[in-house]
């Protein structure tokens, strides 16, 4: 098998793990690109991609071009003459661009495809309490996460797992499946298959902060799967009236009892020692929030910052 030459394409933590995979791999990284660096944070302070700290400390090729386009960035990866481009957690190429190399380009998605297409499968998948996920490699072609499969892994979901710790295992299962995916094609063993054509396939949209707010009238389960899947990141809210104040509570894990009563889904029992939302068939006990303007904290951390547990309700 003669190795390959890559051109690595990606941003976050998940994307360098698989750039870092590849680089101990029997394969060669010729160039990696990935975002221009950005100013966040109240001081204003550049921070640099997981992808390009990695790039930078092994002295990997690296571009960071604000156009994809750009026909002075597209000669310089034109001149490495890559086999194949792998990209991760990066954004839409272009065809002129995702056309260059002999072998083509190929994506990993954190999903069973056709299945939980889009930003956010990791979330999905938990949300809507399945039980197995997995990742994909794929041929990219001009829509989205719809190109030819390459390989394909499944991955059991845990049933207190939350989206946190599934990126985790999801990640680390999915270097090592770029990993093989090189691996076949340079020593040409793999078949690529068309997708599956379902009529009405799970979808991953991204997440944005409406989507994100609980709603209390579903199942405990439903609610319970809404949070684990939201957490850490963007995490699941609700909102409080504490006093004649509206704030909002972050709620990061927590347990669920069914038990039948005649509570209006969505309000609340809370004292020193509890702290129960009502769902339509038992109720939700949180572990771990956060309060609009404080730190993240146990709920019995929570419940000792009040006195007056009669002045807080559900808004």
């Amino acid at each position: 098998m003669k190795p390959l030459k890559i051109i690595f394409f990606g941003t976050p933590e998940f994307a360098k793990s698989c750039l870092e995979a590849i680089h101990h791999s029997s394969h060669e990284v010729v160039g990696v690109v990935t975002v221009a660096d950005k100013a966040s944070g109240r001081g204003q302070k550049m921070n640099q991609s997981a992808v390009k700290v990695f790039a930078v400390e092994n002295n990997l090729t690296l571009f960071q071009p604000e156009k994809l386009r750009n026909p002075e960035f597209l000669e310089e990866i034109s001149n490495l003459d890559a086999d194949v481009f792998v990209v991760v957690a990066f954004r839409m190429m272009p065809k002129i661009l995702f056309e260059k190399p002999r072998l083509g380009t190929f994506n990993l998605h954190a999903s069973l495809l056709p299945d939980y297409r889009g930003a956010a499968p990791i979330n999905y998948a938990i949300i809507n309490g399945e039980n197995k996920t997995g990742a994909t490699t794929f041929f990219i072609n001009e829509k989205i996460d719809e190109g030819n499969i390459l390989l394909q892994e499944e991955l059991e979901i845990y049933p207190d797992e939350n989206a946190g710790a599934l990126h985790d295992r999801l990640m680390a299962m999915g270097a090592q499946l770029i990993v093989k995916t090189l691996d076949g094609l340079a020593a040409n063993t793999i078949q690529e298959t068309p997708q599956t054509n379902v009529e009405h396939p799970k979808n991953a949209f991204k997440i944005f902060k409406e989507d994100t707010k609980i709603n209390w009238n579903g199942s405990s389960e439903t609610v319970h799967n809404f949070v684990r899947g939201m957490s850490p990141y963007p995490c699941a809210f609700t909102n409080l009236k504490i006093g004649e104040d509206e704030k909002s509570l972050k709620i990061y894990r927590g347990k669920i009892e069914i038990d039948a009563h005649e509570n209006t889904p969505g309000t609340l029992e809370i004292d020193k020692h509890r702290f129960k939302i009502f769902t339509e068939d038992g109720f939700y006990l949180p572990e771990e929030v956060q309060l609009e303007g404080k730190k993240r904290m146990s709920v019995k951390d929570f419940l000792n910052g009040f006195q007056h547990f009669d002045h807080i309700s559900m808004a």
